[in-house]
């Protein structure tokens, strides 16, 4: 099987990458790759904890030249970092800032390229080779890796763009909000773009404001890749973004009425992706138009033994996918909420996913989730809930809940809280609600004490 290139659709003077307001070519970049190369550690692993989108972009071209793994952790936690470290021959960490985990090996990313140092031809790499290591997020237990070829990840790239760029303008660059560690960062904020023949940006912008300049950088069309998190926090404060050719989201369900306002606000259609990291991406819809998802040209669905797979050119052998779906046909599905996120109360059962999508319909509420404690025995166990309402008390949450939800889902006790702990990519893992329901829990009865 021939070797497949690192790069599509460029000319050495295309602009590759955005960088605090500055075009790079590609030219720049392949002399970034080939110094970089000469003085990475020789090592099997790397983790690419860069930062700067493009320093991890180079990062992850050198590595593969290189032959090496590039490890993709769920989070920079030390514990996290070795737990992993211990399945793999003695990693190191490539780091763009003052980071250094204490008992690994850090190299630093510098940006002193000299300008004599000679350029190198476009790489290519056999598709078997192993170009990254994606792990979940460890939310239900030890983080598990899963390996991606490289192959897998061009072949996951075309189908993305036949997805979202046909018949549309080529960008002139895309801004993510979440970071390249994560598998929906990399194939959307730096494989699509590189795959695709446009640049990405640089930077990883986080609040609003942020964003709104990062836009502003370079002239449209401009591609924003964010989640619900981020969506909500722009239209809740009356961000004014420049003009966009769409928004993708993913890593969590976005309801349609906040698509609706998305899209109203900013003029443009807000598309969903759904995938998870065993797989990547494997489907998306326009939320405004419904809750029917379509896999990308390439993936199918299939039920066997009451269990939902996704096979494709994409995938070495079919996926269990951790989700209750429900099949319309092999392309087309119904998403329900995750298998582990359906709770029992008193002998009824409920996705977690949709109490919080009601919870967040409620006018006030700028984000909240349910969240279901431990069982005690001999207790009776009762859903909690986390809201971010400035203006709303906890009676007219609950009296709004009655209205969408039975009553035995009606959470006791609700928190009114500043801001929900999510990570980057607006996820909540298990750890970190249990974390902060206790953190919650000891502060109320010391104020119930006092």
């Amino acid at each position: 099987m021939p070797k497949l290139a690192l790069l599509k659709g460029f000319e050495p003077e295309d602009t590759i990458a955005w960088r605090n307001g500055e075009s790079i070519d590609c030219r720049q970049f392949l002399r970034d790759i080939a110094y970089l190369v000469e003085h990475l550690p020789d090592r099997r692993c790397v983790f690419n904890l860069c930062e700067d989108r493009y320093h991890f972009l180079v990062g992850f071209a050198a590595a593969l030249v290189r032959d090496q793994t590039n490890l993709l952790p769920p989070s920079e936690a030390p514990q996290m970092l070795h737990d992993i470290a211990r399945l793999y021959d003695n990693p190191y960490c490539l780091v763009d800032k003052d980071y250094h985990p204490s008992g690994l090996e850090a190299f630093r990313y510098t940006e002193n390229t000299p300008t004599s140092f000679a350029t190198m031809p476009v790489p290519e790499f056999m598709p078997e080779q192993v170009a990254a290591v994606a792990f979940t997020s460890g939310s239900t237990g030890v983080p598990k890796a899963n390996p991606k070829a490289w192959g897998s990840l061009v072949i996951g790239a075309a189908m993305a763009k036949a997805r979202f760029l046909a018949n549309r303008r080529l960008p002139n660059a895309v801004v993510g909000t979440v970071p390249p560690q994560h598998l929906y960062g990399l194939e959307t904020t730096v494989l699509l773009p590189i795959q695709a023949g446009f640049a990405l940006q640089s930077a990883k912008p986080f609040f609003p404001e942020d964003v709104r300049t990062v836009l502003g950088h370079f002239s449209a069309p401009r591609i924003l890749v964010t989640t619900p998190a981020h969506i909500r926090a722009f239209i809740s404060e009356h961000t004014a973004l420049p003009e966009l050719e769409f928004i993708v989201s993913a890593t969590a369900p976005l309801h349609r009425t906040l698509a609706q306002q998305a899209e109203k606000m900013y003029c443009t259609e807000v598309l969903e992706i759904y995938g998870c990291t065993e797989a990547g991406s494997i489907a998306s819809r326009r939320t405004v138009e419904g809750d029917l998802w379509h896999t990308y040209d390439g993936f199918s669905l299939f039920v066997q033994d009451d269990h939902c797979f996704v096979r494709g050119s994409a995938l070495s052998e079919p996926v269990e996918l951790n989700d209750v779906i429900q099949l319309r046909s092999a392309y087309e599905f119904f998403l329900h909420g995750r298998a582990a996120d359906m709770v029992n109360v008193a002998g009824k059962r409920a996705s977690l996913g949709d109490l919080n999508l009601k919870l967040n319909e409620i006018e006030g509420v700028r984000d909240g989730v349910f969240f279901m404690p431990d069982e005690v025995s001999g207790a009776v166990t009762r859903l909690i809930a986390f809201v971010v309402a400035p203006g709303l008390s906890k009676q007219e949450i609950l009296d709004e809940l009655r209205q969408s939800i039975d009553p035995v889902f009606l959470p006791r006790p609700i928190y009114l809280v500043d801001a929900l702990p999510r990570t980057p990519v607006g996820k909540l893992p298990r750890a970190r609600l249990q974390d902060f329901a206790a953190r919650l829990a000891a502060h109320r009865n010391t104020a119930e004490s006092a």
